[in-house]
C-alpha cells in the first residue's frame, strides 16, 4: 500500500513542489486521477496520510461532478481516524464541507499573487512555525467556505477572511497555492485565458512579471510547512 493517497481533479492541477518532497521524505504517493475516472477507496485505512489537490469545480456541483461525495466521505473517513490531510484550494473547500461547513461562491475572484495574513492562531500554529505575520502568495479561486466548529482559521486576506484552516489535530486546508512552480502559473493562465479575462482585476502580463520574483518566497514558505505536514504523516 502506498503511504499518501493524492486526489487530483485536473490534469493541469498536480503536486507541483509535494512531488519532490514526497520522494525526499521516502514516502510513496498512490495518486487517483478522478478526471480519468480512477475509482476513489471508501477510506483513509492504509494510508499514513491524505492530499486533496485543486480544480475548477464547486463543492457544491455534485450532480455535475459525482466523485465530490465519494471525496467528502473519504475526506470525513481521514477526520474520523486523525489521519493527517492536506486539502489545496478545492481540496480546502472539500475540507470544509467534509466538517460540516458551508462552501459557496465569494463575492469576488483572487487570481494571481496576493497578500495574506496571519491570524492569532496562525501565529501560535506549530505547521507555520517561522511564517512572517504576512506574507504573499499565488491565488486562484472564486468560492470560499465557513470555518467549521471544530475548526480554527489560521490566515486572511483582504477579499477572503477564511484562507487557511486547521481542522481537527491533524487536517489542513489552504486556500491559496504554495506548491505552484513557474510553469504552472504560466499553464494555467494560458488554459484558463477567458476566464481570466473575465476578472478585472487579474492582468496575465502582471502576473507573469511578479511570477519569476515571488516563486523563491513561497517555496520556501511551502517546503518549510509541507515538510512539517509530511512528518506528521510518519508519526
Amino acid at each position: 500500500m502506498s503511504d499518501i493517497l493524492v486526489i487530483q481533479h485536473v490534469e493541469s492541477e498536480g503536486l507541483g513542489i509535494i512531488s519532490g518532497m514526497l520522494r525526499e521524505a521516502g514516502l510513496e504517493a498512490d495518486i487517483r486521477r478522478v478526471f480519468k475516472q480512477d475509482p476513489l477507496p471508501r477510506s483513509v485505512e492504509g494510508y499514513r496520510g491524505l492530499i486533496c489537490l485543486g480544480g475548477p469545480m464547486g463543492v457544491y456541483e455534485e450532480d455535475a461532478y459525482p466523485f465530490i461525495g465519494a471525496e467528502i466521505a473519504l475526506i470525513e473517513s481521514a477526520l474520523k481516524a486523525h489521519r493527517p490531510m492536506l486539502g489545496i484550494c478545492l481540496g480546502a473547500q472539500l475540507l470544509a464541507r467534509a466538517a460540516g461547513a458551508k462552501v459557496y461562491k465569494g463575492g469576488a475572484k483572487e487570481i494571481g499573487w496576493f497578500r495574506v495574513r496571519l491570524t492569532e492562531a496562525g501565529r501560535r500554529a506549530q505547521l507555520l512555525a517561522g511564517f512572517p505575520d504576512e506574507y504573499t502568495v499565488f491565488q486562484w479561486h472564486g468560492d470560499t467556505f465557513d470555518v467549521p466548529a471544530n475548526a480554527v482559521n489560521l490566515a486572511s486576506s483582504d477579499l477572503f477572511a477564511n484562507q487557511f484552516i486547521k481542522v481537527g489535530p491533524a487536517a489542513y486546508g489552504i486556500q491559496f497555492h504554495l506548491e505552484v512552480t513557474e510553469p504552472m502559473v504560466g499553464e494555467w493562465l494560458k488554459i484558463n485565458a477567458a476566464e481570466v479575462a473575465a476578472v478585472k482585476s487579474a492582468d496575465p502580463a502582471i502576473i507573469l512579471k511578479q511570477t519569476p520574483f515571488n516563486i523563491p518566497s513561497i517555496h520556501a514558505l511551502g517546503r518549510a510547512m509541507i515538510a512539517r505536514f509530511l512528518r506528521l504523516t510518519l508519526i
